[in-house]
């Protein structure tokens, strides 16, 4: 097992180290402020091969998964609007190739970003009023009517929404069927009876465009189903027949592949926040800092950075800020090799991410002390950053219930597969020395922990 980050994958995050460093953080307070889309920086990371088709095909072509994680934590640790201005798109991409037929992949995925320096956008509107989290509770719905497909309902705190060249919208069906009478439509930006609604003004991100997406008997073509009517009629045939599908829905399918991804994201915020603090409390200007940990005689007039009790706040950061990037890193090495997260890796690496990097960033305004709360510390930016990341794509909260459920149902079918083996065991001893079958049952429990292993590693 090899820990190490290849050449390429090195030489990867040196590019995407020096774009955050050199274009997105000389611009990054300016967009926050005006809340305004960085269409320069995005046209910018075209140039420099981080952005677009081209981009997505280098990204699929690590084999390790790590090119994805590694782009999202640099971005971010370069501005978290910016980078998901620039990053938007991808998560219309990957509606798109969950869920489309290869023609409607061909055909779409370039409308998402654009080529050369006309530059497009994509958005993925699932979210509503009344369902955020919640995707089986959606209730924008779509209806056939003849050759075309209407499609009514709002969708909300959509990334790109409204902006977007591409609107991938899931929308119901049929309701009686929950999550599995619901289908994904493309909407592009002009389609009558479709509007951006408010733009949100937001407490972090804001370089990032959020707004309402209003559908009001909105018409687009059949062709538009994602997937096709046949794939349609299949699905909603097997769930009223009470079938099992043996798989999530779309939307939850896209959010399980970009998990991990959201996770290196909030990492990026976090090691931007402690590269900062290093620096700052190395240099000895400390403002009134918490005096619990700087009332040490011995470094009376040394820099804060070499007073023990600071020293271990920071040693509790970096543990968590890796241990978060370990959880990434591995579910996103998962994700790429198609080994089922039956364990809920995916949502730890989101849960862990979020939450590092909203303790980090407060712990490291603790330690700055007053400054830190305002604009000249870029700490209060990357504070009302890092909240987000425990809210959307699934909060904290539903992420602990994705992982106690995906748990609990893991230890059930171990329960059920040992239960199993030692019925077998005491079949195939059945008339035989007690010693012999008390054998052939260590032997089955050594299976069943074999296969346990093979599930989560």
């Amino acid at each position: 097992m090899d820990f190490g980050l290849t050449d390429e994958q090195r030489e990867f995050r040196a590019l995407c180290r020096r774009f955050a460093t050199e274009v997105i953080r000389p611009v990054a307070a300016k967009h926050d402020a005006e809340e305004s889309t960085p269409w320069e920086v995005i046209k910018a990371a075209r140039e420099w091969g981080l952005e677009g088709i081209d981009h997505l095909q280098r990204l699929a072509s690590d084999p390790d998964g790590q090119f994805s994680v590694i782009y999202a934590e640099e971005l971010h640790w370069g501005c978290a609007g910016i980078a998901l201005a620039i990053s938007g798109s991808t998560l219309a991409a990957a509606g798109l190739a969950s869920s489309g037929t290869p023609e409607q992949i061909a055909r779409w995925v370039p409308e998402c970003f654009g080529t050369g320096d006309d530059i497009k956008l994509g958005a993925y509107a699932v979210t509503e009023p009344q369902a955020g989290s919640d995707v089986k509770s959606l209730r924008t719905t779509a209806r056939r009517d003849g050759d075309e497909w209407v499609l009514n309902g709002t969708k909300v705190f959509i990334t790109n929404g409204g902006i977007a060249d591409v609107h991938v919208v899931v929308a119901t069906v049929d309701p009686a069927l929950g999550h599995r009478g619901q289908a994904s439509f493309v909407v592009p930006k002009r389609t009558p009876g479709f509007k951006q609604g408010k733009k949100e003004s937001k407490l972090g991100i804001r370089a990032s465009h959020t707004a309402e997406v209003i559908l009001e008997d909105c018409r687009i073509p059949l062709d538009n189903l994602l997937g096709g009517m046949d794939k349609l009629e299949r699905k909603l045939e097997r769930a009223r027949s009470g079938e099992s599908s043996g798989r999530a829905s779309n939307a939850l399918a896209t959010f399980e592949l970009t998990r991990p991804v959201v996770g290196a994201s909030a990492i990026g915020i976090a090691q931007a926040a402690y590269e900062w603090t290093l620096a700052y409390l190395d240099n000895g200007a400390v403002q009134d800092p918490m005096t619990d940990l700087l009332d040490e005689s011995s470094t009376a007039g040394r820099p804060p950075l070499e007073r023990q009790g600071i020293q271990q706040r920071l040693a509790d950061v970096a543990t968590e800020i890796e241990a978060a990037r370990l959880l990434v890193q591995r579910a996103s090495w998962m994700g790429r090799n198609g080994i089922p997260m039956t364990g809920g890796q995916g949502s730890m690496s989101k849960l862990k991410g979020g939450d590092v990097a909203m303790w980090a960033t407060r712990t490291c305004m603790d330690l700055v002390g007053p400054i830190a709360q305002t604009t000249d510390s870029p700490l209060e930016k990357w504070f009302r950053d890092a909240k987000i990341y425990q809210l959307f794509e699934g909060t904290a909260e539903i992420q602990r219930l994705v992982i106690s459920r995906m748990q609990a149902a893991e230890y059930r079918k171990r329960l059920a597969e040992g239960a199993g083996i030692a019925a077998e065991a005491m079949e195939s001893t059945n008339g035989s020395e007690p010693e012999s079958a008390a054998r052939a049952l260590e032997n089955g429990a050594g299976a069943g922990t074999g296969q346990r292993a093979a599930t989560v590693s």
